[in-house]
C-alpha cells in the first residue's frame, strides 16, 4: 500500500511539473508574440498587400519557436493515469490466476515487495539531500541559460530583420520624397509646403531674435543638450544626426556657443545655415570637413573680445532619410577648472547659459553622463537636479558604456545608474550608449555596427543590467522624438495665446504713444533713409558748375597760401632783381609742381566733393518731409564714405601736365588778365594781412573768457607783447630811412640782425622788460610779414593800370610789377586746377560715390548691431517689438494649423 502512495507522489510531481512548465513556456511565447511590433503605420507608405506579407513573415518567425504545445495537458495526464491503473489492475489479476505460475509469480511479488520494502526503508543522508538540490539548482541554471541563450538569438533576429526593414522604408521614403520634389518642380504652385519640424524651426528662429523688453517668455520646447566637457554629448548629437558635422578637439573647448540643429526628413543627406543657401552633402568627407570649419569660424566670431563663449545661437538644419524630427541645441560643455586662455568668468557663464535653456519648463534635457568616470566626479547631474527636480522632462544618457564594462569592477553601479538610484536627480528615461571606439574619424555607419556588436555581445547585457528598449542611439532618438512632439503638442497653443495678449497690448501703446505716425521697424527706416541718401548723391549732378569752380578755388588757395606766402614768395622777394625774382619763383613752383601739388588738389578735390555731398544731406535734413531719426544714420554714411572714397590714380598725372605748364608761362595775354591777377593779388594780401593782424592782436592769444570779456585788464604779457612789437616796428622805420639815404632796400630783409635784436632787447630792458632772444625773434616774423604785406598790397595798386608798360617791356616808372605776374601764374593755375577737378567730379567720381555709398548702405544693412545703434529710441524699439510679436504669432499659427491638419 505505501508503494502505491509513492508512485501517486510521483503521479502528483509529474504532473505538477508538467503544468509549470507548460504554463511558463506558454507565458514567455506569448511575451515573444506581444514583443512583435506593429507595423500597421507603414500602410501609409506601402501596399497593404506588402504589410500583410510582412506581418505573416514575423509571425512564421515568432512560429518557429521551439515551445511545447500545452493545449491537451489534461488528456495526456488523464491518460498517463490510465496506464498507471491498467499495470496495477493488470498486475493484480494475474497474481491468483496462473496455477502454472506459482513460483514465478511468488517470486515476481516477493521481488516487488522486497523493491517496496526497500524503497520504504531508504533514508537520504543530508550530504545526499543537498548534492540532489544543487544538482537540481545547476540543471535549472542550465537550462535558463539555454532559454536566455534563445531569446538573445530571437531578438538579434529579430533586429536583424528590423535594420533590413529600416533600410528598404528609408529607400522608398526617398523615392516617395524625390517623387514629391519632381511634382512640385512639374507644377507651377505659388507655395511650396514646408515640413512640419522646418515650420517650427522658424518658429524657434523668430523667438530667438526677439527682444523681449516686455518681459515675454519663450516656452517652445527644445531639446537642450548639456553635459560635462569630453562626456560624449557632441558624439551623441553626431550619432543621432548620422553625420560627424561638429568642430572637434583632444580635450580642447570646441563648443563655443549654442548650436541649433533642426532634424528633419529628406531625399538627401545634407545641411545647410539659417543665413546661406549653400549645401553641404554629409555624405561627402569634404563637405563634412568644410561644415565643421565653417560652424567653427561661425562661433570664434560669435565670441566677443575677452570673452571665451558667446550666446548667439548657430541655426543649422539637417535633412535626411530617416532622421527623426526635433530640434537640438548643443551647448557648451560644463567645466570644473577655467585653464589658461580663458576667461575669468568662464565656468559662470557656462553655467548661466545653461540654466537659461534648462528653466524654460517645456524644454527636454538630454543630460550626458560620461560612463568611464566616476559619478562623483560628475558636474552637470546637479544642474539638471536643481533645474528639473521630478525629472519629468530629463532624460539620461549613458556614453562610453563599453569602457565602463572594460574598466567597472562593481557592474551594480552601472545598475544603480540606469535605474536612477546612483545620482540625486530623477528622470524620465535612462539609455546606454555607445559613441565609437575613440577614433574621431570613423563614420557613422562603423559606430553603429560597433555599437550594435557591443550589446549583442555585452556581458552586462546578458546579466539583465542592459535592458534593449534602454540601448543604441537609435532607441534613444525615438525616445527624444515622442518626448519632444508630445511637449510640443501641450504647450504650442498656450505660447500662441501669449502672443495674442502682447501683440494686442503694443499696438495699443502704440496708438497712444504716436498717433500721426505709421509703424515702421528698423528695417523700413532704413529703407527710407537709403533712398534719401541715394536721391542726394543723384543731386550732385545738379550742382551748377561755376559753383563746383569757385569751391574748389577757395579750397586749393587755403590750402597753399602759406605755403606760397612763406616758402615761395617772400624768400623770391629778397631777390634785387627781377631775374633773381623769377629765377627764385621758378624753382621753388617746378619742385612744387611735381611732387606736392597734384596731391594735394587731388586731397582737396576729395574734401569738396564730400562737403557737397554732406551740405545736401544737411539741407534736406531741415525740410520739413525729412524724418530726424535717420539723421544720425545719414551723417554715418557721409564719414564712411570719406574713408572709402578714393579719387581715379590716374588724374594726377594729367593734373602734373597742366599744373606745371600754368606755372611755367610768365606771358599775361590781355588787360582783362591783367587786372584780374591784380584783383586776385590784393583780396588774398587783404586777406593775409587782416589774418595776421588778428594773430598778431594780444586778445588773439587770449582765453575764451578774456575774449568775451573785453573791459578785463591786460596781462603782464600781453603789455610786454605790445612793446615788443613797437620796438620791432621802429626797426623796420629805421630801414626805410636808411633806404632813402643809401638808395639801397634794406627793408626787404626778412631776418632781423644781431645788432638790431640786440638793440630791440636793450630798449625792453630800459622799460624793465626781459623777455627772451626767441620770443622776439617770433615777434619779428610775424611783424615782418605784415610789413611786407602792405608794401605788397600798395605795389598791387599802383600796378593795377600799368599793363601798357608791362606790355612794352618798360620799367621807367621804377616798377616792374613782377608781383602781378607772379599771382596771375597762380590764378591760372589754379581756375585750371579746378575746371579739370569739376570735369572729373562731373565725368566720373560722382558715379564712383554713387557705387561707394550704395556699398556702405550694404554694409550697413547687414551690420545689425550697427543700425541698432544708428536708429534708436522708443519708436523704433516698439515698432520693433510689434514686427517680431506679428512675425512669431503668424508663424506659430501656421505651425498650429499645419499640426491640426497632420493629426
Amino acid at each position: 500500500m505505501a508503494f502505491l502512495l509513492r508512485l501517486l507522489r510521483l503521479r502528483y510531481l509529474i504532473f505538477g511539473t508538467a503544468v509549470g512548465g507548460g504554463y511558463a513556456a506558454r507565458k514567455k511565447y506569448k511575451e515573444i508574440q506581444d514583443a512583435l511590433p506593429d507595423i500597421s503605420w507603414m500602410k501609409e507608405y506601402m501596399p497593404e498587400e506588402t504589410v500583410n506579407a510582412l506581418s505573416k513573415h514575423l509571425s512564421d518567425l515568432a512560429n518557429s519557436v521551439s515551445l511545447p504545445d500545452t493545449t491537451n495537458l489534461q488528456d495526456r495526464v488523464r491518460l498517463l493515469q490510465e496506464r498507471f491503473s491498467n499495470y496495477f489492475s493488470t498486475l493484480s489479476e494475474n497474481t491468483p490466476e496462473d496455477p502454472n505460475a506459482d513460483g514465478n509469480e511468488q517470486k515476481q511479488s516477493d521481488g516487488l515487495f522486497a523493491w517496496t520494502k526497500s524503497y520504504k526503508n531508504v533514508q537520504l543522508t543530508s550530504e545526499e539531500q543537498e548534492h540532489l538540490r544543487k544538482t537540481a539548482q545547476l540543471q535549472e541554471h542550465e537550462r535558463q541559460e539555454r532559454i536566455h541563450q534563445e531569446m538573445m538569438g530571437i531578438q538579434i533576429k529579430y533586429q536583424r530583420e528590423i535594420d533590413r526593414l529600416e533600410k528598404e522604408i528609408k529607400a522608398m521614403k526617398k523615392q516617395i520624397l524625390l517623387r514629391q520634389e519632381r511634382n512640385f518642380q512639374g507644377k507651377k504652385q505659388r507655395r511650396i509646403k514646408k515640413s512640419l519640424i522646418d515650420m517650427y524651426s522658424e518658429v524657434l528662429d523668430e523667438l530667438n531674435d526677439y527682444d523681449t523688453n516686455y518681459n515675454i517668455q519663450d516656452h517652445l520646447p527644445r531639446v537642450v543638450v548639456i553635459g560635462d566637457q569630453s562626456s560624449g554629448k557632441t558624439s551623441v548629437l553626431e550619432m543621432i544626426t548620422q553625420a560627424r558635422i561638429f568642430p572637434r578637439g583632444a580635450g580642447e573647448m570646441m563648443t563655443r556657443s549654442p548650436v541649433k540643429v533642426t532634424l528633419s526628413e529628406g531625399p538627401y543627406h545634407i545641411a545647410t545655415f539659417k543665413d546661406s543657401p549653400k549645401e553641404y552633402d554629409l555624405t561627402k568627407e569634404a563637405d563634412l570637413a568644410a561644415l565643421r570649419k565653417e560652424i567653427e569660424l561661425r562661433m570664434r566670431a560669435s565670441v566677443k573680445d575677452g570673452q571665451t563663449i558667446s550666446s548667439e545661437v548657430i541655426s543649422l538644419s539637417v535633412k535626411g532619410p530617416g532622421l527623426q524630427r526635433m530640434v537640438l541645441v548643443d551647448l557648451p560643455g560644463i567645466i570644473s577648472t577655467e585653464t589658461i586662455g580663458m576667461a575669468s568668468d568662464t565656468k559662470s557663464s557656462i553655467t548661466r547659459l545653461a540654466n537659461s535653456y534648462m528653466s524654460n519648463p517645456n524644454a527636454i534635457i538630454l543630460c550626458i553622463q560620461d560612463g568611464s568616470v566616476d559619478a562623483e566626479r560628475s558636474n552637470v547631474t546637479e544642474l539638471v537636479s536643481k533645474m528639473d527636480p521630478h525629472g519629468k522632462r530629463t532624460i539620461f544618457v549613458l556614453t562610453k558604456v563599453d569602457m565602463a564594462e572594460a574598466n567597472l569592477h562593481d557592474s551594480g553601479r552601472i545598475k544603480k545608474i540606469l535605474e536612477g538610484k546612483l545620482f540625486p536627480m530623477k528622470a524620465l528615461g535612462y539609455f546606454a550608449v555607445v559613441t565609437g571606439k575613440g577614433n574621431a574619424d570613423d563614420p557613422i555607419d562603423l559606430i553603429q555596427k560597433y555599437e550594435e556588436d557591443f550589446f549583442r555581445d555585452s556581458k552586462l547585457f546578458r546579466d539583465g543590467i542592459f535592458k534593449a528598449n534602454q540601448t543604441t542611439t537609435r532607441n534613444l532618438s525615438y525616445a527624444v522624438s515622442d518626448c519632444f512632439w508630445k511637449m510640443v503638442k501641450e504647450s504650442v497653443e498656450q505660447q500662441a495665446d501669449t502672443f495674442k495678449a502682447t501683440k494686442f497690448n503694443l499696438e495699443t501703446e502704440w496708438k497712444n504713444s504716436f498717433t500721426k505716425l505709421r509703424e515702421q521697424d528698423r528695417d523700413e527706416l532704413f529703407e527710407k533713409a537709403r533712398g534719401e541718401i541715394l536721391d542726394e548723391v543723384v543731386n550732385l549732378s545738379l550742382i551748377p558748375s561755376q559753383q563746383w569752380e569757385d569751391n574748389l578755388s577757395k579750397y586749393i588757395w587755403s590750402k597753399m597760401s602759406n605755403f606760397i606766402f612763406d616758402d615761395v614768395f617772400l624768400p623770391a622777394a629778397q631777390a634785387d632783381s627781377i631775374g633773381g625774382f623769377n629765377t627764385t619763383v621758378d624753382v621753388k613752383l617746378q619742385q612744387w609742381a611735381e611732387k606736392d601739388l597734384p596731391r594735394q588738389c587731388v586731397s582737396i578735390a576729395h574734401q569738396v566733393l564730400l562737403d557737397e555731398f554732406q551740405n545736401l544731406i544737411e539741407r534736406e535734413q531741415k525740410s520739413r518731409s525729412s524724418d530726424p531719426i535717420t539723421n544720425d544714420l545719414k551723417m554715418h554714411v557721409v564719414e564712411a564714405c570719406r574713408t572709402r572714397h578714393q579719387w581715379d590714380s590716374k588724374a594726377l598725372d594729367s593734373l602734373r601736365v597742366i599744373q606745371t605748364q600754368a606755372l611755367q608761362d610768365r606771358n599775361v595775354p590781355d588787360k582783362q588778365h591783367w587786372e584780374t591777377a591784380a584783383k586776385f593779388m590784393e583780396a588774398i594780401i587783404r586777406q593775409e594781412l587782416e589774418h595776421q593782424e588778428l594773430e598778431l592782436n594780444s586778445k588773439a592769444n587770449q582765453g575764451a573768457w578774456r575774449r568775451l570779456n573785453p573791459f578785463q585788464g591786460t596781462t603782464l604779457e600781453e603789455k610786454n607783447r605790445q612793446q615788443c612789437v613797437k620796438e620791432l616796428e621802429k626797426v623796420l622805420l629805421s630801414r626805410q630811412q636808411l633806404d632813402r639815404t643809401t638808395k639801397n632796400n634794406y627793408s626787404i630783409r626778412s631776418v632781423l640782425d644781431f645788432d638790431e635784436l640786440t638793440t630791440v632787447k636793450k630798449n625792453l630792458q630800459t622799460q624793465k622788460i626781459d623777455v627772451s632772444n626767441n620770443f622776439i625773434s617770433d615777434l619779428w616774423q610775424r611783424v615782418y610779414k605784415i610789413h611786407f604785406l602792405k608794401r605788397n598790397l600798395s605795389t598791387c595798386l599802383e600796378c593795377r593800370r600799368f599793363f601798357y608798360y608791362y606790355q612794352k617791356g618798360f620799367s621807367d616808372q621804377g616798377l616792374d610789377c613782377r608781383e602781378i605776374v607772379f599771382f596771375w601764374r597762380l590764378k591760372r593755375m589754379i581756375d585750371i586746377t579746378s575746371n579739370a577737378i569739376r570735369q572729373q567730379i562731373s565725368n566720373i567720381e560722382t558715379r564712383r560715390l554713387e557705387r561707394e555709398v550704395k556699398e556702405v548702405l550694404d554694409d550697413f544693412s547687414a551690420d545689425e548691431t550697427l543700425k541698432s545703434n544708428l536708429l534708436k529710441g522708443k519708436r523704433v524699439d516698439l515698432a520693433e517689438d510689434l514686427k517680431r510679436v506679428r512675425q512669431v504669432q503668424e508663424k506659430l499659427e501656421e505651425f498650429i494649423e499645419a499640426l491640426n491638419a497632420e493629426k
